[in-house]
């Protein structure tokens, strides 16, 4: 699931996941942080999910995925669409 909230100049994405599903850390990467894994790591929050937020430039486009332990590379189903084997967000 995907959560936005918009400011004057920059869109806050939230990457959000259910707690366990799948098992082990998840990041996501992507164009915005040059597909570096764990430099987002989705973390527990109160309400049993777990998620993190990146400040993107306003009217941009991204590709993303999450990485799973194990080297599980997988999408997300609300992405603004897909393309060449990842999510896309546009903002």
């Amino acid at each position: 699931m995907l959560e936005r909230k918009r400011r004057k100049s920059t869109t806050d994405v939230t990457f959000v996941l259910p707690e366990d599903i799948p098992p082990g850390p998840v990041s996501v990467v992507g164009t915005f942080n040059d597909w570096r894994p764990g430099a987002h790591v989705l973390v527990p929050r109160s309400d049993g999910k777990r998620a993190v937020t990146v400040a993107l430039p306003a009217r941009s486009t991204h590709s993303f995925r999450y990485l799973g332990a194990g080297d599980h590379w997988f999408d997300e189903a609300d992405a603004d669409g897909h393309e060449e084997g990842n999510s896309r967000l546009r903002l």
